[in-house]
């Protein structure tokens, strides 16, 4: 059963599956299609053409939808996409994209915390966690299970990798590869994301070979691209030298650097600190 708001004002194309709830004065217009039993707070605004999952929470003051702050942007048909059970919280923005046909596209398990904007065309993957105020700029890809602290500004067309972690009040400007901490104004890595490659599961021999692959990328006497020819011949799980050099060969804006002093260690990476 649904349960809306006398309030809100839902348009004649907006679809709404069972057990969608709607909060006070609430605005929903456009082709616009709602899962099964999200929930949707007071005075949101969705607009345009989009698509929510199903067990979906989307807060109060939330605007999902609507034209992107890019001046190439004509007024074509664009999308937002949201997949299931992710959470937007109060005063979250999310703009469609630029160019006939695009979509801005959030996946799956999100929990995307209060005042945080998502610009045009950025893409994120399931399972991202995005803390209070962190902005992200157009065509922005995130991947699988990143995680930004507070206060993160993201460059356009920049790239997280999996399970990466940035440090609150960073200023992002080039890519961070997988399964690792990046701080800093710019952004640099300070090791890897060790607590987090534990929590999810990630056994101790695949550790080790992220630990032993990075250290031949950043601290060996070879030269970056030497050092990924040589990743693309050595005895490392296949999966994932494709994966970490995949990361640095898609890469438009660059990859940020190690910082200096830092040195790739359990002890180290384990104290990082936010």
């Amino acid at each position: 059963m649904k349960k809306i708001d006398s309030t809100a004002r839902i348009g004649k194309e907006v679809a709404l599956e069972e057990g969608v709830e709607i909060g006070p004065y609430s605005i929903l217009k456009g082709e616009i299609k709602v899962g099964a039993h999200t929930k949707i707070g007071a005075f949101t605004v969705i607009e345009g053409n989009v698509e929510i999952g199903s067990h979906c929470n989307i807060g109060h003051h939330v605007v999902i939808g609507t034209p992107p702050q890019d001046l190439s942007y004509q007024g074509e048909k664009t999308q937002v996409i949201i997949g299931e059970r992710t959470t937007l919280r109060e005063f979250v923005t999310v703009h469609r994209a630029t160019g006939e046909g695009k979509a801005t596209s959030i996946g799956d398990d999100c929990f995307i915390m209060a005042y945080c904007h998502i610009a045009h065309n950025c893409y994120l993957g399931n399972g991202i966690t995005m803390a209070n105020n962190s902005t992200l700029a157009g065509y922005v890809e995130i991947e699988d299970l990143a995680t930004l602290s507070g206060w993160v500004g993201v460059h356009q067309f920049v790239r997280l990798g999996k399970l990466v972690m940035i440090g609150g009040l960073s200023k992002v400007v080039m890519d961070i590869p997988p399964y690792t901490l990046a701080d800093g104004h710019p952004a640099r890595i300070f090791g890897l994301n060790l607590v987090g490659m534990k929590r999810r599961g990630i056994e101790g021999k695949k550790r080790e070979e992220i630990h032993q692959i990075y250290d031949l990328i950043y601290h060996s006497n070879l030269s970056r691209s030497k050092a990924l020819e040589e990743l693309k011949r050595s005895t490392f799980d296949p999966q994932l030298v494709e994966e970490i050099v995949g990361f640095w060969e898609k890469s438009k804006r660059g990859v940020a650097r190690w910082a200096k002093g830092r040195k790739n260690s359990d002890e180290e990476n384990t104290s990082f600190s936010w």
